[in-house]
């Protein structure tokens, strides 16, 4: 199996090398970079980010990035978000003012229920997986790392592929579509589940879309 000649996008919002680390490891062919050039060849697009959904997308218009993921996505190439990286591929987001996303899935990214003393999920957490080759192997007792205080809400229930609970509430942990994935803990802070998770997300790229 050849590598994936992938890029992680640099909008300055992301745990660039701690990904980079953890995608060599399982194989992807990858780099870190903001060029245009770059972008606009690779076969797959991480879409990284820990932050602010407005200050997202203004780094991604600035950089004049944000255009060329529109672009991936209408050639049905691979992008793959993660955190806020999977909360910007929604349509909107209401952190600080309303703001416009890549539109690229259909629903809104929400501040998560709180209690005064708990805004912020962070630490590792159980997920509720659906029947999804991604998670494969994966068992249902292990946890995954968060750390946000906001979430999805799809339009489209069925493109949810795990829920998790923050507060005694369920929301959205991953989603897919097509040829979108998105995954709001962190993978390449996932011990071995997350490793895990990443070697089936590339086989599973390489038998439906390569």
């Amino acid at each position: 199996m050849s590598k994936i000649n992938s890029v992680i996008i640099d909008y300055s919002m992301g745990n660039l090398y701690g990904l980079k680390c953890a995608l060599d490891h399982v194989g992807f062919k990858n780099k870190i970079t903001n060029n245009e050039n770059q972008i606009r060849d690779a076969q797959i697009l991480f879409l990284p980010g820990v932050g602010s959904f407005n200050q997202a997308i203004q780094n991604l218009k600035k950089l004049s990035i944000y255009d060329y993921i529109i672009k991936h996505n209408d050639k049905k190439k691979i992008i793959i978000g993660i955190c806020l990286g999977m909360q910007i591929l929604f349509d909107e987001g209401d952190e600080g003012e309303k703001t416009r996303g890549l539109n690229l899935l259909k629903g809104k990214v929400n501040k998560l229920f709180s209690k005064k003393q708990d805004k912020l999920n962070v630490g590792w957490k159980k997920i509720m997986m659906k029947k999804n080759k991604v998670f494969n192997g994966i068992n249902e007792t292990e946890k995954f790392y968060f750390i946000h205080s906001y979430g999805v809400v799809p339009s489209n229930k069925k493109i949810i592929t795990s829920l998790s609970e923050f507060n005694g509430k369920k929301f959205c942990s991953s989603v897919e579509k097509n040829n979108i994935f998105g995954f709001q803990f962190h993978p390449e802070k996932s011990s071995k589940q997350g490793i895990l998770l990443l070697k089936n997300l590339k086989k599973r790229i390489y038998e439906q879309h390569i």
